[in-house]
C-alpha cells in the first residue's frame, strides 16, 4: 500500500467526519461516502453540514497550533462528500474503505456487502464498529480476507490510539498493511482479538460503572472523583501502562489489596483473576524479579525508573504542579 492512498468512509457522520480530519491532515485525499438516498436539496445540506464540520475541525486545530489558518483550505480541498448513488468512483480508486454507519448489524452487512463490490480486489475493507465482532460481518463481504476491525477513539482526529481487530479468516499481511497505515498518519495500533468491548471500551466501562457507583454510595461528590481521577489515576497511567504498573508495584500488592477490598466491600468484581496468582507462585512479581507481565531481564531498571519518572516530572510541568523546593538557607 503506497503512503497515500485515497481513503473512503462509508458514512457521513462523526466518525467518518473524524477519520477524514485525520487523513486529510497526513496528506491523504477522502471521499465520505453517503449511504442514504436522499433528495438533491437534503443531500446538499448534509454535504455542508460534513464539510463545515470538517473545516471547524481545521480551524481549530490551528487555533492550537497544529496548523496555520493558511492550511486549512488545502486540507479542505482533499476532503469530499458523495452521494450514495455516485459511488462508484470513490470505492474504486480506494485503497482503503472505514465503514462507519449506525452500530445496526444488518445495516453495517448491507453497505460492507455492496461497498465489496465496487472496490479494487487489493482494497482494504474495515468495520469502526466497538459493539459488533469481525465475524460477525465478514461473511457479507467479497473477499473477506481483506476485511478487519479498525476502532478508532473519539476524536478520532486527536487521540493516538487506535485498535485493530482481525478476524479469523483475516490475511495476517492485511493487518501489517494497516497498522502501517496507521502509523504513517501518526496513529499508535494495538491489535487484539475479536472479543466483545476490545481493549479500551471494555476497561473503561469498568472504570466508568465504579466511579458512577461510588457518586450513588457516597463516597465522594462526583467533582472530587473527576479530580482524583485526573491527578491521580490519570496522571500515572498516561506514562506507565496499567500491566506495567502492576509490575513496577509488584503483582503481590495487587494480589493482596484485591483481596481485601472482595471482603471489605462484599463484591467479587474486586478479586483478582487467575492469572495474579500464578504469576506469584512462578515468581514473576514485577521488576522485583526481573520479570512479570512483561519482561524486564537485561534491564538498567534504574535507568528505567528514572525515565519513567521524568515522564511524570513533565505531566507535573504540564499541570502547572511543578514547584522548585522549600530551602532555608541561612
Amino acid at each position: 500500500m503506497t503512503n497515500r492512498v485515497n481513503i473512503a468512509c462509508l458514512g457521513a457522520g462523526r466518525m467518518g467526519r473524524g477519520i477524514a480530519v485525520a487523513f486529510a491532515y497526513a496528506g491523504h485525499r477522502v471521499t465520505m461516502i453517503d449511504i442514504k438516498a436522499r433528495s438533491a436539496d437534503d443531500f446538499a445540506k448534509l454535504e455542508t453540514d460534513a464539510l463545515g464540520e470538517v473545516r471547524k475541525t481545521f480551524a481549530s486545530l490551528s487555533k492550537l497550533g497544529l496548523l496555520t489558518e493558511a492550511d486549512v483550505d488545502p486540507l479542505i480541498a482533499r476532503v469530499s462528500v458523495v452521494a450514495a448513488g455516485e459511488s462508484g468512483a470513490a470505492l474504486s480508486e480506494a485503497g482503503m474503505v472505514f465503514e462507519g454507519v449506525p452500530e445496526v448489524v444488518e445495516l453495517k452487512r448491507e453497505v460492507l456487502a455492496a461497498a465489496s463490490r465496487q472496490v479494487g480486489p487489493d482494497t482494504i475493507i474495515a468495520s469502526t464498529t466497538s459493539t459488533i465482532l469481525v465475524d460477525d460481518l465478514s461473511g457479507a463481504i467479497v473477499n473477506p480476507r481483506r476485511f478487519l476491525n479498525v476502532h478508532w477513539l473519539n476524536p478520532a482526529y486527536l487521540i493516538p490510539l487506535v485498535e485493530v481487530s482481525p478476524g479469523k479468516i483475516t490475511d495476517p499481511a492485511i493487518i501489517d498493511e494497516v497498522k502501517a497505515l496507521l502509523e504513517g498518519i501518526g496513529k499508535v495500533p494495538v491489535v487484539c482479538a475479536a472479543t466483545p468491548g476490545f481493549i479500551v471500551p471494555r476497561i473503561q466501562a469498568l472504570a466508568m460503572n465504579e466511579a458512577a457507583r461510588m457518586v450513588e454510595e457516597g463516597v465522594a461528590s462526583a467533582e472530587e472523583i473527576d479530580k482524583a481521577i485526573r491527578y491521580g489515576f490519570g496522571f500515572r497511567y498516561a506514562v506507565l501502562g496499567l500491566l506495567e504498573f502492576i509490575d513496577w508495584g509488584g503483582g503481590d500488592i495487587l494480589y493482596y489489596a484485591s483481596r481485601y477490598l472482595e471482603g471489605a466491600l462484599g463484591s467479587d468484581r474486586y478479586r483478582a483473576p487467575e492469572v495474579i496468582s500464578r504469576n506469584m507462585s512462578e515468581g514473576r512479581i514485577g521488576l522485583r524479579t526481573g520479570t512479570g507481565f512483561l519482561d524486564y531481564s537485561g534491564l538498567d531498571v534504574d535507568a528505567y525508573r528514572v525515565e519513567r519518572l521524568k515522564a511524570m516530572v513533565d505531566l507535573l510541568r504540564h499541570f502547572g504542579l511543578a514547584r522548585p523546593p522549600v530551602v532555608d538557607r541561612g
